[in-house]
């Protein structure tokens, strides 16, 4: 992932207020952090909007409301909306815009304006979301999109045609959801229910739209044209003013998409239905995550500049871009929204940080010798473009420590070359398999996923959400370790690049 500079900011609407709510049961204080700011109590009002800049005042409320556990309708019965279909329609709800993923919307003479609505929450009972979280969170997505996409329109037609729909299509268009999915089950897992629903579905929400900035961020600055198998955002955009493709507007408007997505992601978070510890604990690890990933994408693009090639650097970009931000990170949000204890959050972010840092790992290995077919990318598109990976330092650093010049000079002539040939390829492949890297880094993988496993089991958890959680962790520590035979066979060279986090990240 890449990410480049983001705009949160959004405007006050002070004859639109709004009670905000505390999210249903009494949640424990938090004992690990003190609280920061003025409590927003139950009966505190602000203006419409007014909280969408977390960072700068955590204490801000915004418009929320508790949609905690099943409504009742006017029969006694439960509302709820269940379904596995996460990818399919929704069923519309009363006032809310429809929001259908991947709808590409195309230039035209004139925009009919969206009417700012106040759109329905789906109702999700806890059973409903355990059944199907990623769908759940699809459901809630396209309920806050549609809130956001209101507000927009009342802005500028234009700007919600070109921008703002590209963010809710993006948002909505595919990715596992499993950053909302570790959230989700964390917080089951320490014992969260009925009352954490609602504010754990639009937080999922948050991670996604997140996630969305950094993809988005990412093209750009990859030069990558493809993402999920269809036009990268910026290459969309260089066709909106019309006449020829125009590089430089497409890849100027996909900065501002990524950035009014990490601004959505803060107003969903800043208007998020907790108590005053609550929210102080989890706007401070939002905070943090942040920074993190925009650390740990720097430590990235600098390690490409300057040629850094330690084993060391690479291992502390790889936890900060994946570990923390898409496993640790998520994890720890959802042991803040059930009032975890000290303890337990501990053993629970140690097991994250393990299973996330393993799966960068066996990326690495999957960019270097995947198979095309599995991985959604071309094979040996890593070592093409030249990144700093764990993989290719080792081999550096073993190499250098046996003397062995051969490998060196294979490393040196292959690794960052875009126009590497397959021949030149299947060198440098050899090369990291002779240097002894590649079992070193399958080794090391392996040991950080038992870590995982076993931190897991110190945290005492509730033993149903214990469950899942230990399977997500499985299978992004497990990951896709390509087999010890032969390599697939490599893709032609060139800058071209498939789907990529979009398709492998947790």
């Amino acid at each position: 992932m890449r990410l480049t500079r983001a705009a949160v900011s959004a405007s006050a609407d002070p004859d639109h207020r709004r009670p905000e709510r505390s999210g249903g049961g009494a949640q424990p204080p938090d004992r690990t952090h003190p609280a920061e700011g003025a409590p927003a109590g139950p009966d505190a009002r602000e203006p419409h909007g007014a909280a969408v800049r977390a960072h700068e005042d955590p204490a801000a409320g915004g418009h929320t409301r508790a949609h905690d556990g099943p409504r009742r309708a006017a029969d006694g019965s439960d509302e709820t909306r269940g379904g596995r279909d996460p990818d399919g329609p929704a069923a519309p709800r009363p006032g809310t815009p429809s929001v259908e993923p991947l709808a590409r919307v195309e230039p035209r003479e004139s925009v009919e304006p969206v009417e700012p609505v106040e759109p329905v929450e789906p109702v999700e009972s806890v059973g409903s979301v355990d059944a199907d979280v990623a769908g759940a969170v699809l459901r809630t997505a396209r309920t806050v999109l549609g809130e956001h996409l209101a507000e927009a329109s009342a802005i500028d037609t234009v700007f919600t045609r070109d921008v703002a729909r590209r963010v809710a299509d993006f948002t909505l268009g595919g990715g596992k959801r499993a950053r909302p999915r570790f959230l989700w089950w964390a917080m089951r897992a320490c014992g969260g229910g009925a009352d954490t629903t609602g504010a754990a579905l639009r937080l999922g929400v948050a991670l996604e739209l997140i996630q969305t900035c950094a993809l988005v961020h990412d093209d750009v600055m990859d030069g990558s044209p493809l993402r999920r198998g269809r036009p990268a955002v910026h290459v969309e955009l260089a066709g909106v003013p019309g006449g020829p493709p125009d590089t430089a507007f497409g890849t100027s408007a996909a900065v501002l998409v990524g950035d009014l997505a990490l601004a959505w992601a803060d107003d969903t978070v800043a208007a998020l239905p907790m108590n005053p510890a609550t929210r102080s604990r989890v706007l401070r690890i939002w905070r943090a995550m942040r920074t993190e990933m925009v650390a740990g994408q720097y430590l990235d693009l600098h390690g490409q500049a300057a040629s850094t090639r330690t084993a060391a650097h690479a291992l502390r970009t790889a936890c900060l871009k994946s570990a923390l931000y898409s496993v640790e990170r998520p994890i720890a949000l959802g042991a803040a929204l059930a009032g975890a204890d000290e303890r337990t959050t501990a053993a629970l972010c140690a097991a994250g940080r393990s299973a996330g840092t393993a799966f960068q790992l066996r990326d690495d290995l999957l960019g270097a010798f995947g198979d095309p077919a599995v991985t959604g990318k071309p094979s040996g598109g890593d070592l093409r473009d030249g990144k700093p990976t764990y993989l290719v330092a080792v081999a550096r650093e073993r190499a250098e420590a046996a003397g062995d010049t051969a490998v060196l000079a294979v490393l040196d002539a292959g690794v960052g070359d875009p126009g590497l040939t397959d021949e030149g390829l299947a060198r440098v492949r050899d090369a990291l398999t002779r240097s002894g890297a590649r079992t070193a880094v399958e080794h090391r993988a392996d040991r950080l996923a038992a870590e995982a496993d076993a931190r897991l089991g110190l945290a005492g958890l509730h033993p149903e959400g214990a469950r899942q959680l230990r399977l997500l962790l499985r299978e992004a520590a497990g990951g896709r370790t390509p087999p010890p035979g032969p390599p697939a066979p490599p893709s032609a060279p060139g800058p071209a690049r498939e789907a990529r986090e979009g398709d492998t990240t947790p």
